[in-house]
């Protein structure tokens, strides 16, 4: 079952963002523009997924200029109950949490508040004497290297070395805990290599959200809520469903295709809790991720409202990976053709029709967005498939490539 939106509540917020030129652009060659009757080829692609049974369903926005040029929702917002799926659903967003917390961290660095040359252990103090395995560090964790995933901060999920191993026991998700605790935790164990020396995905933007707290003196949710969701009106992204009222609109995987253990230590991002995973556990709508990915396209403001300076935007989305030299393994997820900047992945070379420059990022659950500064656009897809989101990223950027004008 396929579902054309109605465009009132998405339109209501998209349609006052500015169309100003995107900062890679300048002085460059003028953006190519989509051909909208091509676009059709990815109402047909979403269609023809939900009729093989590989999602259950989508809510796909391809935005240019600043107007939608295709909004569309795909299948069942539950395939339990066959609810269609609407463009007002509510989707777990895991790692799509990480470039809203950069983004925030980065407000801080604008104020002078925070350096990206300062060591963590300036803000959480048990990071100053963190072992590397059983040695000791050459160098201290930096805020740089919490968001382009240097610190040596790991993740225990995924991956089979002493230090992963020593992450998925250390029950350091148990009982009730806040992020000073569980960060507090995490400084207990070794780091997984030296800091500034291999791009390794981990809990590091989990520790810069708690770090936003010691600087802010704020709880992560309260400074975003008050200098970023708030004000980019991105109403429904939290870190957990507060009114359970809502519970209805949240869309739901296929039993077959979700985890049969939590990730990220979340067993659900819907469910309330202390803990605010800078790094894992929001819950987003594709109208707010799109206020969110508006900013990032118009240089960081949005309707006269500035977020970010220009050349701040210009850092996060710029390489600080491949072009300096760190180290990257067989789990390095960008990617051989991108590089990582601050909170996002950026491609490096230009490849069939995706140009260079292009940033953004995904969730494990199965949401991603791109942004390509050079033809004034972003797509994010929303919806709950683990298995597919890779290989429907692929295929997508090439359906949306193709839409544009030669």
């Amino acid at each position: 079952m396929q579902q054309l939106v109605s465009r009132r509540t998405v339109l209501g917020v998209l349609l006052a963002a500015p169309m100003l030129p995107a900062l890679a652009r300048a002085g460059g060659p003028s953006p190519r523009d989509l051909d909208r009757p091509r676009l059709d080829t990815v109402s047909d692609y979403f269609r023809n997924e939900v009729s093989a049974g590989n999602i259950p369903g989508a809510v796909v926005l391809v935005q240019q200029h600043g107007r939608p040029a295709l909004l569309q929702s795909f299948g069942y917002r539950d395939p339990a109950t066959r609810a269609a799926m609407t463009e007002d659903a509510i989707f777990r967003v895991y790692s799509m949490s990480k470039p809203v917390t950069s983004v925030a961290a980065m407000m801080l660095v604008d104020d002078g508040r925070l350096g990206l040359d300062d060591p963590l252990s300036k803000y959480i103090p048990s990071f100053a004497d963190v072992k590397v395995g059983d040695t000791r560090l050459v160098r201290p964790i930096t805020i740089l290297d919490l968001l382009r995933h240097t610190s040596g901060i790991t993740y225990g999920f995924y991956g089979e070395t002493a230090v992963r191993r020593l992450y998925a026991n250390a029950h350091l998700f148990d009982g009730d805990i806040d992020n000073a605790t569980f960060v507090e935790r995490l400084a207990g164990l070794p780091l997984a290599e030296q800091p500034g020396t291999l791009w390794d995905y981990g809990h590091s933007t989990d520790v810069l959200g708690r770090v936003i707290e010691v600087v802010s003196g704020r709880s992560l949710y309260e400074f975003e809520r008050e200098r970023l969701l708030g004000p980019l009106g991105m109403r429904e992204t939290a870190f957990f469903l507060a009114d359970q009222s809502q519970r209805g609109r949240v869309a739901e995987p296929s039993p077959r295709d979700w985890f049969d253990r939590p990730i990220a230590g979340l067993d659900d991002p819907l469910r309330p809790k202390r803990w605010e995973s800078g790094g894992a556990g929001m819950i987003s709508t594709i109208s707010d991720y799109a206020r969110f990915a508006q900013m990032l396209l118009n240089g960081g403001e949005l309707e006269g409202r500035h977020y970010l300076k220009p050349e701040t935007i210009a850092l996060m989305t710029r390489d600080h990976v491949v072009g300096v030299g760190i180290l990257r393994d067989d789990l390095y997820f960008p990617g051989a053709d991108s590089g990582f900047g601050l909170g996002f992945s950026v491609r490096l070379a230009e490849k069939s029709l995706v140009p260079s420059g292009e940033y953004g990022w995904d969730g494990v659950g199965g949401t991603f967005f791109f942004i390509d500064p050079a033809d004034d656009l972003f797509v994010i897809v929303m919806m709950q498939a683990p298995s597919q989101r890779g290989r429907i990223a692929r295929e997508l950027r090439q359906l949306v490539y193709g839409a544009l004008a030669p």
